[in-house]
């Protein structure tokens, strides 16, 4: 995994939650949060990790509180600014795969483009690729699926090659 900085956050203390977060999608289905544990992930710190790269990734992107509750899969936003005042949360499944997605976006941008300033911005560019329809990769992400964020991914991977 090459050395991505994620604003903030010291990189070394998420390298076991990041090589997680890069599990391919039909193995990352398959765990549950009994799992996380049996593989060595204390839940807690897991979400602690998570959340702290998410909101860290979300501020170089210049999302609003909205946008990442939406990114987040609508929590209730009592939870929500918990988690985003507080940091340590245990996440659910499908939390931590969301951010999963954020992380992998945010590293394929950054391998992708020049400078980090462009990669930042490229998410709200209007985008004619196809899956896009002219609208923004953060159009397609606000959407609020699960899928709109692997299809993201997934067009930035192939991308790389």
């Amino acid at each position: 995994m090459s050395d991505l900085q994620i604003p903030g956050l010291h990189w070394r203390s998420v390298q076991k939650w990041s090589n997680f977060a890069v599990t391919p999608l039909e193995d990352w289905t398959m765990m549950q949060p009994h799992s996380l544990e049996r593989a060595g992930f204390d839940p807690d710190e897991l979400g602690s990790a998570a959340l702290t790269a998410f909101f860290n990734i979300t501020a170089a992107w210049r999302l609003g509180a909205e946008e990442e509750r939406v990114l987040l899969g609508s929590p209730p936003r009592s939870t929500f600014f918990k988690w985003k005042s507080e940091r340590a949360a245990r996440v659910s499944a499908d939390t931590l795969e969301r951010i999963s997605y954020v992380m992998g976006i945010y590293k394929a941008l950054h391998i992708l483009l020049p400078t980090q300033e462009v990669a930042d911005a490229w998410v709200k560019k209007p985008n004619s690729a196809h899956g896009f329809g002219g609208k923004s990769a953060l159009e397609r992400m606000l959407a609020g699926r699960v899928v709109d964020l692997a299809d993201v991914r997934r067009y930035l991977d192939a991308q790389r090659g």
